[in-house]
This record gives structure tokens, sequence and C-alpha cells, in this order.
């Protein structure tokens, strides 16, 4: 159903539930909401939520406290946030862009995000320039797993993880090119899945 259709809170309301869901990944609390439009009562929020049910712009799970999900047609729970550009040099990330790439939930969880690999560095391991990764979002990886490192400098590279004594090498899988070696990296999230550009 239309949101015109919806009285001036509701759709308010609605427009904040939806913001969030796909800004953050989960919709707000009924506390979050009545803090957000100053509604003291729980049950006020309530009657807004049961509204936007009945018109078919969300639906509740009742025993969880965020589980208010987008209805289909109105969800984008098959798209995972665009990121940026990582390097096969350095590049740094850009968290705050709002594209968002769609690949019909193949890889689709709350803690996965995509990048574009721009450069060579990689395509010993099939991953070319223009190509997509597909990143799970963690602080640690096993030596030889594929990763975004972020380097002191802010820069982030895609690079296989090697820990050596008293420093970190960042190999790339092009023959042509050496080792970046640090002394200090923080691991951004591990390479899970590759997505062939095509052009």
């Amino acid at each position: 159903m239309a949101t015109k259709q919806l009285t001036d809170r509701q759709r308010r309301v609605y427009e904040l539930i939806r913001e969030l869901i796909i800004n953050r990944g989960y919709g707000p609390t009924v506390r979050e909401i009545g803090e957000a439009f100053g509604i003291k009562s729980p049950n006020g929020v309530m009657c807004h939520l049961r509204a936007l049910e009945r018109k078919g712009l969300i639906r509740r799970s009742p025993n969880k406290s965020r589980a208010i999900e987008l209805t289909e047609g109105h969800d984008r729970g098959h798209s995972l946030p665009m990121a940026g550009m990582v390097a096969a040099g350095t590049t740094a990330l850009a968290f705050e862009q709002t594209d968002r790439v769609d690949f019909s939930g193949m890889f689709c969880k709350h803690d996965r995000f995509i990048l574009q690999v721009s450069g060579d560095s990689m395509i010993d391991a099939h991953i070319q320039d223009g190509d997509f990764v597909v990143i799970q979002r963690q602080e640690s990886a096993e030596p030889g797993q594929i990763v975004v490192a972020e380097l002191p400098t802010g820069d982030s590279t895609l690079k296989f993880w090697y820990p050596e004594e008293g420093r970190i090498r960042l190999q790339p899988a092009n023959r042509e090119m050496a080792p970046l070696y640090v002394t200090d990296a923080k691991i951004v999230g591990v390479a899970v899945g590759v997505v062939r550009n095509g052009i």
C-alpha cells in the first residue's frame, strides 16, 4: 500500500524504520521510535506499528525487540553496501557511500559488504581489475587468507595476509609485483567471494 495513505506521523515512523534498516541493517526498537518522536507510551508506538503492518509496509516478530522488517517490494534485503574501490596499490575506503549492489541474496549477510577491485595485483588469484569482491567484516584472519588490510596511513589494500616475525607480509597474487611489508596493519575483513565484472 502506498505511503500516501499514511497519516503524517505514520509516514514519519515508517521513514525512520526504513532509513535505519537500509543504513545500519536493522530496525529501531519501540523505545528508539518513542524517543525519536516524543511518544512516552510504548502502546502509542505500537499503535503506529500495527497500522503500518495492516497497511502492508512492515512485518514484525512479536518476540524480538528489533524484529521490524520492510515487506517485499519495500526492502533492500538482497543488496549489499558498496563501500567504494579497493586498489591494487592502496586507497581509502568510503563506507559513507549510499550506492548498493544487488546480487539477489547470493552472499547477503549483515556483516558483509562489496568492494570493486582496481588494479592487477591479485590477477593470479583470479581477481581482476573491475571485479567485485565480497568481504566478510572481521578483525582477524588465518595466514594465507585474502584480506582487506588497512594501513597506518588510512589506506587499504586487498592482499594475501602473512604475519611474520616482527612484520606483516601483504602478498600480491601477481608474479611481477613485490610483497608489501608493514609493521602494523588492521584487518577490515576477509574475501569470501568474487563476482566477475564481465566488462
